[in-house]
């Protein structure tokens, strides 16, 4: 019924998704670009229940406290813990806790926004490509793009490489897109081409 509802939302304002999706991947990293607004997040999550995709997404761990919790667990939302750590704090690091994720389900879908803010920000958060090369899983590209009124999911996944080299097919692909909020977008400058 929900995927349905969000067909017709897509069709009702002139939106669509993008139908030359990847081969099917059970478990992945998908990169959620560009973020400038809270919109992305409602365009995202109707395209992956079009598609039947079961995503999951991290939030800061304040998130998964009632009465947020009800909202965000049903949704996919995986807590993060985002204090420092330091010498008395033992918790794994996000790499080491995404992956021992990947370890431990069969189907795994991850959602990450690398920008780390809806302000621009020409430094990416690259965490995502990190567990994505110790989890052995292909990055995704996912995308919004406003101009065209399109949202989906690249078709050519990024198989874990060259650190460099993929860094910079993945930006050269974002520089593409048209974010909501244009002027708040950048692409990691470090990789561009």
């Amino acid at each position: 019924m929900i995927r349905l509802i969000c067909i017709f939302i897509f069709k009702l304002t002139g939106w669509k998704t993008d139908s030359n999706l990847p081969p099917q991947i059970n478990k992945c990293i998908i990169i959620a670009a560009p973020h400038t607004s809270n919109w992305d997040f409602w365009y995202s999550m109707a395209t992956f229940t079009i598609y039947r995709l079961p995503i999951r997404f991290t939030v800061k761990k304040e998130w998964m406290k009632f009465p947020f919790n009800l909202l965000m667990k049903p949704l996919g939302a995986i807590a993060i813990d985002r204090t420092p750590r330091g010498p008395n704090n033992d918790r794994p690091s996000f790499i080491n806790a995404m992956t021992d994720l990947f370890d431990t389900h069969d189907n795994l879908i991850i959602l990450i926004t690398p920008e780390g803010t809806r302000s621009r920000n020409e430094k990416w958060k690259t965490g995502f490509y990190h567990v994505a090369k110790t989890a052995n899983v292909p990055i995704l590209l996912g995308y919004v793009d406003y101009k065209k009124k399109i949202a989906g999911i690249a078709n050519t996944p990024v198989y874990i490489s060259d650190y460099e080299t993929d860094l910079k097919k993945i930006m050269a692909f974002y520089k593409t897109i048209h974010p909501r909020y244009p002027e708040n977008f950048s692409v990691d400058t470090t990789f561009e081409s």
